[in-house]
């Protein structure tokens, strides 16, 4: 394949790339809108925050990295929270959860055996709320969930479509969601940011922007 060929190619990919996750995006604000499962979890989980428990997250692969970011973002925002990997769950890790915890599940399939199975032993820990979202019809973690958000069926990017691209991007999108309306609820202010994000570009200018 000569030069212009492959630039083409790779033009077309980015054309198509972006169009996916658009009409994902699309769907996902238009699920989101109609129904209550977003507000539903920004609720319990600004509860959990005001009553003193936690944010747990998990997921495996690179849904994974999406419950780290997902769990780093809610301790920036006042509510805490950290990561629990589910192939570790199983091996003492789960014994972190505490009564009226919350515990956020992130899997495109939610068929994934250590993710089912981090769910069922939180329950048995007495966990407050699970949270999922998820994708395929047929997840496991719908069933075990107290609050579902619906990705939607969701076509992957890429050649093979199979590469987990477009269905990432939405799962950030609806942490995101959480994460700054969560704070909204609960009052968050730029000084309290700035308490909890001092370093950096961002530690500059939340603390230009309050009392601080």
């Amino acid at each position: 394949m000569d030069n212009k060929t492959e630039q083409y190619v790779v033009h077309k990919s980015v054309t198509q790339t972006v169009a996916d996750t658009i009409c994902a995006l699309t769907n996902l604000q238009e699920s989101l809108v109609a129904g209550t499962s977003i507000c539903n979890a920004c609720e319990a989980i600004a509860n959990a925050a005001k009553n003193k428990n936690i944010v747990i997250t998990t997921g495996i692969g690179k849904a994974g990295h999406i419950a780290q970011k997902a769990s780093s973002s809610l301790s920036s925002l006042g509510v805490p929270s950290f990561y629990i990997h589910p192939g570790e769950s199983a091996h003492g890790d789960i014994g972190v959860v505490r009564e009226g915890d919350i515990l956020m599940v992130f899997s495109t399939s939610g068929k994934t055996r250590e993710v089912i199975e981090t769910v069922d032993f939180t329950r048995k820990l007495n966990i407050g709320k699970i949270i999922a979202i998820t994708s395929h019809p047929d997840s496991v973690i719908r069933q075990k969930a107290d609050i579902v958000i619906d990705m939607g069926i969701i076509k992957e990017s890429g050649y093979l479509h199979i590469a987990p691209t477009t269905s990432i991007v939405v799962m950030l999108v609806i942490a995101d969601i959480i994460a700054t309306n969560v704070a909204r609820i609960n009052n968050f202010t730029m000084e309290d940011f700035h308490v909890r994000h001092h370093g950096g570009y961002l530690g500059e200018i939340s603390k230009k922007e309050s009392k601080i």
